[in-house]
């Protein structure tokens, strides 16, 4: 967004699957006009609960509504947002080209899409790492598009860059630039690595030498090949044609 459009523009930004509404209030904050869709009743009320404790300003800025990223054509007009934003959505939906096609139509002329979905062709690190060979193994397959997630048990779909470029161009929003996220972190020694949401008073602070370092360390491996390839998770932004 920031490479994209001029310091002090404001945007209409629709956020899909917005969860407890991090992202869309720290976007209200920076001024933009935030519609945010959430599907779980319980993690809308925690956005609405955190929405509520924010200067009259900013909640005036933010509208949130329950429903599935399906719906947006049930929603709103084509053409209404400038910005759509669906991270860690498409890869919990039953229909990702439907969420897709939908979050493509109410996108305005030269807007941008921003996905945030699991990377297919870093499947095998985990298991590999891990010393899980048969995992490992299952994961190089050509044909793998899923894993199961140890915090839930379910198998998510992950998603291949070459697939997704081409269902970009195909929804009239094509592959405009794209990222690695989480290229060491994710594979990482839980150990070794500075726990940035901990309320203990010893746990590293976000703005401390060691975080600095390891998001240094991310954003620059996230913007270079091969690392960006192995990356537990791809950012993908399309822009409307």
């Amino acid at each position: 967004m920031v490479a994209r459009y001029p310091v002090g523009q404001r945007l209409r930004i629709l956020d899909v699957g917005m969860g407890r509404g991090v992202q869309a209030l720290r976007l209200a904050r920076a001024g933009h006009t935030i519609t945010g869709l959430e599907a779980d009743p319980g993690l809308l009320r925690a956005a609405q609960e955190s929405l509520a404790a924010e200067p009259a300003g900013i909640r005036e800025r933010v509208r949130l509504l329950e429903g599935d990223g399906r719906e947006t054509g049930v929603h709103f007009a084509p053409g209404s947002f400038d910005v759509v934003l669906c991270h860690g959505v498409l890869m919990n939906s039953p229909e990702p080209d439907a969420v897709l096609a939908g979050m493509a139509r109410v996108l305005a002329p030269g807007g941008l899409l921003s996905l945030v979905v699991r990377n297919a062709d870093g499947l095998a690190l985990g298991p590999g790492l891990a010393g899980d060979w048969a995992g490992a193994l299952a994961a190089l397959d050509p044909e793998a598009t899923g894993y199961t997630d140890e915090r839930t048990g379910l198998p998510p779909r992950a998603e291949r860059l070459e697939v997704l470029t081409s269902t970009l161009a195909g929804i009239a929003a094509p592959l405009h630039v794209w990222y690695g996220v989480q290229v060491f972190s994710e594979w990482a020694d839980d150990a070794r690595l500075p726990v940035v949401h901990d309320d203990r008073p010893d746990a590293p602070r976000l703005d401390s030498p060691q975080v600095e370092r390891l998001l240094a360390a991310e954003d620059r491996a996230g913007r270079t090949d091969p690392y960006r390839r192995m990356a537990a998770l791809l950012h993908l932004c399309g822009v409307r044609g």
